[in-house]
């Protein structure tokens, strides 16, 4: 019988979600460093090499590998012999322990859960709750895995009640390509089968949590209809040619994870839930010796890379025109430096009812860019913290209002513009930039200066004025309206030819 003391576990979940913030698992960087290997899209490839880039400084310097340091989930296995020395309840402890880490002073993790998600959404301000999952179980120890999932990725997840005649591999090639590059692939794509619907769910979940193995399950073969369907699915998933930041390209996910459930003779329930290019878990025992030991993985473990996107243009956002923007050409690498401003959802929401008010606003966008970005708080001598990207798709019903009324140049986010976004940016001849999600660390190390210049009640979503110095980007929209999210898949589904190129996002 053991006893389980509660600071032990409030500490172990602290440090475990600190550790998961600036280390990748090694199965991870092995599967990511394969992928950036075989790959022959030089646009994917870059983005894979600034993926593998990112992910040893976050080791090195142990800071975020992405900005959006995520919503946190944690399943727990108690075990029936294990004895408590706690005055909180397990979800307290483990709520103080995520209170620990995002509030933790050497390496501060950015705080996104929203209270009253249907009303006046308020950040709690220290990342509580966490979403938990407990189980009771044969046993002494308390065995826990912590994840901290982010925005995008999450905000991709899918859900469908097939019939139980209906193709599992046919929803999913359908439904994949609707997803878009907002999750960050390469990643993880979690399946669960059966149960009811919230179990599924669940199952999905539980799948992306568990270490990328697809490489020895092929070397070996399937032994059961769950490997067998995680085989067809790696294959041809990867067909579909949607590539590293949708930018088109030979992988697409590194793994499909499977966990299924009895279900209900009239139903099949399946759900999908993407892990992106932030992959952020780790598990643990307690078996009442202490705090749970986290060894920090060797330097050795991550690759040697440099990037390789070829000739990049160098762009200077304070001299810039609306001729100039007019010649880049889709898919074209920028380097660029000089002022921009940030804005998220709720900085656009605050500008258009601003502007229906007829109202000052106390920025002038002439002739800038908009960074879509929610930084990290920085520590020690930073700048700014970790500040990568935040889905772009998510202004794009603002995106007519802020060229037309303020006049924007153009904008910087994460992957693809919806058809709406597409047209505006068509319309006013502006410009869609990309920057790639999953390097959040090493996008800070290009910005020079950093200060708050609107909205500061906003916290992470006020708007910033950024300085930058030969900040990484990718022509994504050009000023004629061609999207390389749409071209690229297309053009390298072709190339690879098992997946017909009738499929297309929606």
């Amino acid at each position: 019988m053991s006893l389980i003391r509660q600071d032990d576990l409030i500490q172990s979940v602290a440090d475990a979600l600190q550790y998961i913030s600036y280390y990748h698992p090694k199965d991870f960087i092995q599967a990511v460093t394969q992928a950036w290997e075989n790959e022959e899209s030089p646009a994917a490839k870059d983005a894979l090499a600034q993926i593998l880039i990112n992910s040893r400084m976050c080791a090195e310097g142990r800071r975020p590998i992405c900005q959006d340091t995520g919503i946190v989930t944690v399943l727990v296995k108690v075990g029936m012999n294990v004895r408590w020395d706690a005055s909180l309840s397990l979800e307290e402890m483990i709520n103080e322990g995520v209170r620990r880490a995002y509030q933790h002073p050497d390496n501060v993790l950015r705080a996104s859960v929203l209270a009253d998600p249907a009303g006046k959404r308020q950040n709690t301000r220290d990342n509580t709750p966490a979403v938990i999952h407990t189980q009771l179980v044969p046993g002494d120890t308390v065995d826990v895995v912590v994840a901290a999932k982010g925005g995008g990725s999450e905000a991709k997840s899918k859900f469908v009640m097939l019939n139980p005649s209906d193709s599992i591999v046919d929803w999913v090639l359908k439904t994949v390509p609707t997803m878009g590059a907002g999750w960050c692939p390469p990643g993880i794509l979690g399946i669960g089968i059966g149960g009811t619907a919230e179990k599924a769910m669940l199952l999905a979940k539980e799948a992306c949590m568990e270490s990328i193995d697809i490489q020895e399950l092929k070397a070996r073969g399937p032994r059961n209809a769950a490997e067998e369907l995680r085989l067809e699915l790696y294959e041809k998933v990867n067909q579909l040619g949607i590539g590293a930041q949708g930018l088109g390209g030979l992988t697409t996910v590194l793994d499909v994870k499977v966990l299924d459930y009895p279900t209900h003779a009239a139903n099949k329930p399946v759900a999908m839930i993407p892990n992106c290019a932030a992959t952020r878990h780790a598990h643990f025992v307690l078996d009442g010796s202490g705090v749970a030991a986290l060894p920090a993985p060797s330097l050795d473990d991550w690759p040697q890379v440099s990037r390789s996107g070829g000739e990049a243009r160098r762009v200077n956002l304070d001299t810039v025109t609306a001729e100039d923007v007019r010649s880049w050409k889709p898919g074209e690498s920028l380097l660029v430096s000089g002022t921009m401003l940030t804005g998220r959802d709720a900085a656009h929401k605050r500008i258009q009812d601003m502007l229906a008010r007829g109202e000052e606003l106390p920025v002038d966008f002439r002739g800038k860019f908009i960074y879509y970005v929610g930084p990290v708080d920085p520590v020690r001598d930073e700048v700014v913290g970790p500040a990568g990207p935040t889905t772009a798709t998510r202004m794009d019903k603002f995106t007519d209002m802020m060229l037309e009324r303020t006049g924007l140049l153009g904008m910087i986010g994460k992957a693809e513009r919806g058809p709406g976004a597409i047209e505006a940016i068509k319309k006013h001849q502006a410009v869609y930039l990309m920057a790639v999600g999953g390097a959040a660390y090493l996008v800070s190390k290009a910005i020079r200066k950093s200060r708050v210049v609107a909205f500061e009640d906003l916290g992470m979503e006020a708007i910033h004025e950024f300085v930058v110095e030969d900040m990484p980007v990718t022509v994504a929209v050009d000023a004629q309206g061609e999207s390389v999210h749409q071209t690229g898949p297309r053009i390298w589904r072709e190339r690879i030819g098992k997946i017909p190129v009738t499929v297309e996002p929606a």
